[in-house]
């Protein structure tokens, strides 16, 4: 028995172990083959850049950091109040009957591939926007409510469980001092389950700004300054992948370089979580 414990010990700690090494492998290529381009092009010039023009020696960013920021904070403000709304519904006020209906719903859109949403986008929402505004349609609106569907059944699916973790005591304590049945959801259960629905908000907000196919369908890639709701725009992400298969040398480099900016947004977001996070334990 004892033989068999330290056998399962071994291989959950390979396990693990070969999760850190992806990351540290990962971080080692990023940081080896990006950081020699920044310091070539100039760290100041490419973040604050405003031209892409590879051609010209060119490798500005800020567009696309602007782009993927204003993106990723119009998805979350369309999809964190509908997810969260919609998880609220789902754990305490659906019928079970349409409960066993919507829930499956709202997991099969998690496995719907992101080409297939694009595809939705391209097909639907542009045509759309293009009759509503004019123009190409083609645009960061487009993107941000695209994004804002697609980061649904994350921040749903987290939020529900997070509602259905909270004791029971906590709102049976509500009800039995008068509150009803919304008031002791909304002011005891809500407050009560604060840090999973921040971290659902915050695993969408990973979606958001790491989606590149959906994104490179319906914004426009123009490697621009933003200059409005229904103008094109081009992220981080769809920078690296409409140019990398043609990229040589220092081109190359630089888009390598724009994924450590990228990974570090993403540790950003991570590390904001945990302090509220940690501040919300204190």
């Amino acid at each position: 028995m004892k033989a068999k414990e330290n056998i399962f010990k071994i291989i959950f700690l390979m396990t693990a172990g070969f999760s850190i090494l992806a990351v540290i492998l990962i971080c080692f290529f990023l940081f080896t083959n990006g950081i020699p381009a920044m310091n070539k092009i100039g760290l100041t010039e490419f973040i604050s850049g405003k031209k892409w023009k590879p051609g010209n020696d060119l490798y500005g960013i800020l567009p696309m950091i602007l782009g993927s920021i204003y993106v990723t904070a119009g998805a979350v403000l369309i999809g964190g109040p509908v997810g969260l709304m919609t998880a609220v519904f789902l754990a305490k006020f659906c019928p079970p009957k349409l409960h066993k209906i919507i829930k499956p719903a709202v997991d099969l859109m998690a496995g719907i591939p992101s080409v297939v949403y694009g595809f939705f986008g391209l097909m639907t929402l542009v045509p759309l926007i293009r009759d509503i505004s004019g123009g190409s349609g083609s645009s960061m609106l487009c993107a941000i409510v695209l994004l804002g569907i697609m980061i649904l059944p994350v921040i749903i699916s987290v939020s529900e469980s997070a509602l259905n973790a909270v004791p029971a005591s906590y709102y049976e304590g509500a009800r039995a001092l008068g509150a009803s049945h919304e008031n002791a959801v909304f002011f005891t259960l809500l407050p009560a389950a604060k840090n999973g629905i921040f971290a659902g908000i915050i695993l969408g907000t990973g979606r958001a700004i790491g989606e590149t196919m959906a994104v490179v369908m319906v914004a426009g890639n123009q490697a621009r300054m933003p200059k409005g709701l229904t103008k094109g725009i081009r992220t981080l992400t769809s920078n690296i992948v409409i140019e990398m298969g043609y990229a040589a040398e220092l081109h190359r480099d630089a888009l390598i370089a724009t994924g450590v900016v990228l990974f570090v947004f993403i540790l950003l977001i991570n590390l904001s979580f945990n302090l509220i996070r940690n501040r919300g334990k204190l």
